[in-house]
């Protein structure tokens, strides 16, 4: 979700001056086959607006690329750096989102709900017919895009979400939730030591854990990609370049870790995952938003992102990362990521 849930209100100084809750998504309405929320699904209809420096959209931009799902749902693109009214669009031209007319995210969950209190998240999927907001529920859009959209996937999709599988990628997906996508939050925005300490034992001990699991097999459940797999990418992909130095996850880089590191560059150079990052994003959003923990808006020139595209070996351990699909296309036109963003 939005890197700023719950502290828009008191703009980009409040954060790590009180303590980190992640509050629900207010907008769960789902996109379906059936349209039983009123929303069916439909090529064209709807439009993704995400960051490349969020670690909750950058889960449906790996989706949708794996799945195929570039012309059936558009893309939006909002600006690494916030302002007091959050994601907005002034990397298109006039400021404005093409598609939606809007230069801000707010504007869409106001035609959606006048005075919504709340914070304005990515990802967040919008009706381009009203301009209202659909859904900005992060952790169900994903397995929606999976197993509802089915009827536009690409051929060669691969399942993402198998049905056989769900209960052990459910619990897997859990524990990494609550201790590494959500425990680097915790730690960096804690208001007090001790809350800090704890979130940071958090996310050191299923990372552990996580690479035990990692060293004998190459993906965390099964033998393809799943959801699990893109859940905890966005966050390892991450750790290095901010959680490490700005969020006080300092025991170990994953680079210090041979599993993790390996793990992550395998995913990294797999097509539909490192096409869809932006370590300039990224880096900027971090540390140029979260003034309260940055004051200075200093952005670190590292880390080396070289070592991102070196050989990994982990196709040692078997696995087929598709299963019986095939990789996605190229990137469509103007969704490259920059230069400036790639090691």
């Amino acid at each position: 979700m939005s890197d700023t849930e719950g502290h828009e209100q008191d703009g980009n100084d409040s954060y790590g001056r009180k303590p980190f809750k992640r509050s629900r998504s207010h907008f769960a309405d789902r996109i379906t086959a059936d349209g039983r929320d009123g929303w069916p699904v439909e090529a064209g209809r709807y439009r993704l607006v995400v960051s490349r420096a969020c670690p909750w959209a950058s889960r449906a931009l790996v989706s949708r690329r794996l799945l195929g799902l570039e012309s059936a749902l558009s893309l939006a693109v909002a600006d690494p750096i916030q302002d007091d009214r959050s994601w907005r669009f002034t990397l298109d031209e006039d400021g404005k989102d093409p598609v939606l007319g809007i230069g801000y995210l707010s504007e869409a969950y106001d035609a959606r709900e006048t005075g919504y209190p709340g914070g304005v998240s990515v990802p967040a999927v919008i009706d381009v017919p009203t301009g209202a907001l659909v859904t900005n529920d992060y952790h169900r859009i994903t397995l929606d895009l999976a197993t509802e959209w089915t009827a536009l996937h690409r051929e060669g999709a691969p399942d993402l979400y198998p049905e056989p599988l769900r209960d052990e990628i459910d619990s897997v997906m859990d524990g990494i939730y609550q201790d590494v996508n959500n425990g680097v939050y915790r730690a960096g925005f804690a208001a007090g030591q001790g809350e800090y300490e704890a979130a940071y034992t958090d996310v050191f001990r299923r990372l552990d854990l996580v690479s035990e699991r990692l060293a004998g097999r190459r993906y965390l459940v099964g033998d393809t990609i799943t959801e699990a797999d893109i859940r905890l990418f966005t966050t390892l992909v991450r750790f290095d370049a901010v959680y490490h130095g700005h969020f006080k996850c300092n025991r170990s880089k994953i680079a210090e870790d041979p599993v993790l590191w390996a793990y992550v560059r395998d995913l990294y150079q797999t097509p539909g995952f490192g096409d869809t990052v932006d370590f300039d994003h990224i880096k900027r959003h971090y540390y140029q938003v979260h003034t309260g923990i940055n004051p200075t808006g200093i952005v670190p020139l590292g880390p080396d992102l070289s070592g991102w595209l070196t050989p990994h070996h982990r196709e040692q351990l078997g696995g087929r990362p598709f299963g019986d699909g095939t990789p996605p296309g190229p990137v469509p036109p103007g969704e490259a990521v920059p230069a400036s963003g790639r090691p």
